[in-house]
């Protein structure tokens, strides 16, 4: 038999109450707060082929290899060598376990037309087969399947009534943890609407097709002693046993990650301050057809894998081949990764499972490959496999998961033109933590591609409509550029473009045309100071060569004074006035 996750119940948390008993199955202990009350018995009833006996028989089979918990299996209907092929399809090894003494199975044979009510009527010797049953192996655990076929002849309500509590109150003495199947009655849990009232425990089983689709659901009605989860909650029977799916975790204590993963797109990362997503969170891609929401998914898948992380991708509309075709127009190989084993691609028409057998192979391949991307392209698909509050649903406890195991998740989901551009079809906006939306840009009789952010938590980012163009070597955002009337894309932004490259050109030519002029006055200006600067050096020559001759006359004149004083004995120094000598003036008295 195949081992599935045994610690799934022991890490559960679990009130202070009643004693508990592990199911070992996988959810059931989580929303029971631990188990079924241990040493009572628990009714599990529904319609016809919705999984009764098989939740009893992993419960006994879980306890026998999980919990060293023998079982006792008393079945009214089906006998040893049916219920043990029956089993074999989930796994289970009921022959093993019947050789190894930790399981026992007793197929009682009931013919209604033999049943007699009498007052004498009484179920001793059935607790007689029964106890040497469960003392044989030293059980713990029993499985009743099922209470109508025991009491099938019994039209006697108070004769009912009393074997009913007879046998549930042997249960107890006993201490043993039983399960008793039912089958639906007609306005009651019960045919009979009395199992409900004595179990301490009921479970209601129920299936239904809603568009085609089936979907097994399972719901606590009562639990005397304990909390439990309220809610309807979907679960399946699957080749290893029953797994019932929680709408949500029980408590929000995802651990949060500062680490920053690329977009891919480097123009992209400038948006998100330079450095992309963080860590184990969740994205949004939303867009109409043809925006591009897959192609951006496959920059970022590619850059996962460049760095040797593994990726999910899961895909709902196309191939894998597909895929792997589209993506190499716009440069990108994920060929390459998928043979070196870091994406792996599982593709699924919506409409082949319903929701919860989608989420439960999701919640398989993770647990098998331990990818650290995972990608749902797109969720809005799964609408055709529920109703928007089931998927929701569903999608809210894939997000649970996925941010539990510190997986980063990228989700597409298509919108249609007639929907609010800021609103999705499943209405998770709310539950993810970055929003990207790619949309339509219609102008100039054109439709462009444009992406902004609309929620980014925790992260500073743009608040700018880029152009987004796919090209041969992939997604190419283009800055902003703004005309007149706002946002300019596609032609326009190249006429635009060419206009104002136009208008920069002559703006250029213009100022080159006025540097030259004034180049021009600057260097008539410099010949005209210059032309200025000589004249003044060359009269400034003329003046200094008078200068020179004038000064030259005046020493030849005071030469020739001096010359001709000399001449004449005439000493300079003593002369008078009117050039008589002192002496002379004063000869006579």
């Amino acid at each position: 038999m195949r081992s599935r996750r045994p610690e799934t119940t022991k890490s559960v948390s679990r009130p202070k109450g009643i004693p508990k008993c592990p199911t070992g199955i996988h959810g059931l202990d989580e929303i029971t707060f631990g188990g079924l009350p241990r040493g009572r018995p628990t009714l599990v009833c529904g319609g016809a082929g919705c999984g009764k006996t098989l939740i009893g028989m992993e419960f006994l089979v879980r306890g026998a290899t999980e919990f060293d918990e023998p079982g006792v299996c008393l079945s009214f209907e089906e006998t040893a060598d049916e219920l043990a092929v029956n089993t074999a399809s989930l796994g289970f090894d009921v022959a093993a376990l019947v050789a190894q003494k930790k399981l026992s199975i007793d197929h009682i044979y009931i013919e209604r037309s033999l049943i007699e009510e009498a007052g004498d009527y009484d179920l001793e010797a059935l607790f007689v087969r029964l106890g040497h049953a469960v003392d044989s192996i030293g059980a713990k655990r029993v499985l009743l399947d099922s209470v109508e076929a025991l009491f099938a002849g019994l039209e006697n309500e108070s004769v009912l009534r009393s074997e009913l509590r007879r046998l549930f109150r042997w249960l107890k003495e006993r201490k043993l943890t039983a399960i008793v199947t039912g089958e639906r009655g007609q306005g009651t849990l019960t045919r009979h609407g009395l199992e409900e009232y004595i179990s301490d425990c009921v479970i209601v089983l129920d299936h239904r097709i809603t568009e085609t689709v089936l979907t097994r659901r399972l719901r606590i009605v009562k639990y005397r002693g304990s909390t439990h989860g309220t809610n309807e909650y979907p679960f399946l029977i699957e080749d290893d046993g029953l797994s019932v799916l929680p709408v949500t975790s029980i408590d929000l204590k995802h651990v949060s990650s500062n680490e920053r993963v690329s977009t891919g797109v480097p123009a992209l990362d400038v948006m998100f301050g330079g450095q992309g997503y963080f860590r184990a969170t969740s994205i949004l891609v939303s867009g109409t057809a043809g925006t591009g929401k897959t192609s951006l998914t496959a920059h970022f898948v590619d850059a996962a894998c460049s760095r040797g992380e593994r990726c999910v991708f899961l895909s709902f509309e196309e191939s894998p081949n597909q895929i792997i075709r589209n993506m190499r127009s716009i440069g990108i190989d994920l060929g390459r990764w998928v043979d070196k084993g870091l994406l792996y691609f599982q593709a699924a028409r919506p409409t082949t499972f319903g929701l919860e057998m989608h989420l439960v192979k999701i919640h398989k391949i993770i647990k098998e490959l331990d990818p650290r991307i995972v990608v749902v392209d797109p969720v809005t698909a799964l609408l055709h496999s529920g109703t928007a509050f089931e998927t929701k649903s569903m999608l809210l406890r894939l997000i649970d998961l996925l941010k539990a195991k510190r997986i980063t998740a990228l989700i597409t989901t298509l919108t249609s033109g007639s929907d609010a551009q800021e609103q999705t079809q499943v209405d998770i906006s709310s539950l993810v933590d970055t929003w990207l939306l790619l949309r339509d840009i219609e102008s100039g009789g054109e439709r462009n591609r444009g992406l902004y952010i609309l929620k980014a938590r925790g992260i500073a980012h743009s608040n700018q409509i880029r152009e987004f163009i796919l090209t041969d070597h992939g997604v190419d955002l283009r800055k902003v550029y703004l005309g007149d009337a706002g946002l300019l894309t596609g032609s326009a932004r190249v006429t635009q473009e060419a206009k104002d490259a136009s208008a920069a050109l002559l703006a250029r030519q213009e100022i080159d045309r006025k540097e030259f002029l004034l180049d021009r006055k600057r260097k008539a200006l410099d010949a005209q100071i210059a032309a200025l600067q000589l004249e003044v050096e060359t009269e400034e020559q003329e003046s200094r060569r008078l200068i020179t001759q004038e000064e030259a006359k005046l020493r030849r004149w005071e030469q020739s004074q001096n010359e001709m004083a000399k001449s004449r004995s005439v000493n300079p120094s003593t002369r008078g006035g009117n050039g008589r000598s002192a002496k002379a003036r004063g000869g006579r008295r």
